[in-house]
């Protein structure tokens, strides 16, 4: 499966802004509850585990990865992406982040593929670059359509 392949429909999108960490996290999430990925409990369970744990799924400056445990209402493996205009702190010594991967993982390893296709992309940073600048949400989708 190509990477492409784990972004279901309107899961591309380019936002102006969050006004906290809680929000981009509602943002990041939406287009996967609506395509019925996940429950509104999956979303509570990324809420609960950053304010305990912190934001653990920050993968790199500017990109965060929200996700939660596969019991905690994923129901299908997929992926969302929210480009913020202006960036979101998820903590007071983190520095802003503007680039929102959702991830709903169904199990322990359906969604390894699209880890590493992502990871790949995210190493590149021609790509990274292209992703943080990107200006319709048709760009964002051709940049992951190449991964």
């Amino acid at each position: 499966m190509r990477l492409i392949d784990y972004f279901p429909e309107s899961s591309i999108s380019i936002k102006n802004s969050a006004k906290n960490w809680q929000e981009a996290i509602d943002i990041s999430m939406s287009s996967l509850l609506a395509n019925h990925y996940i429950t509104s409990d999956y979303i509570k369970a990324i809420k609960d585990s950053t304010l305990t744990n912190g934001p653990y799924y920050i993968l790199a400056p500017g990109v965060a990865m929200p996700h939660a445990r596969p019991e905690c209402g994923a129901i299908k493996t997929g992926m969302s992406l929210t480009l913020l205009k202006q960036e979101v702190t998820f903590a007071d010594d983190n520095e802003g982040i503007k680039l929102l991967i959702g991830l709903s993982a169904a199990d322990s390893d359906s969604h390894i593929g699209a880890i590493q296709a992502l990871s790949e992309l995210l190493c590149e940073e021609e790509a990274l670059t292209a992703l943080l600048a990107a200006k319709s949400e048709k760009q964002l989708a051709d940049i992951i359509a190449r991964a």
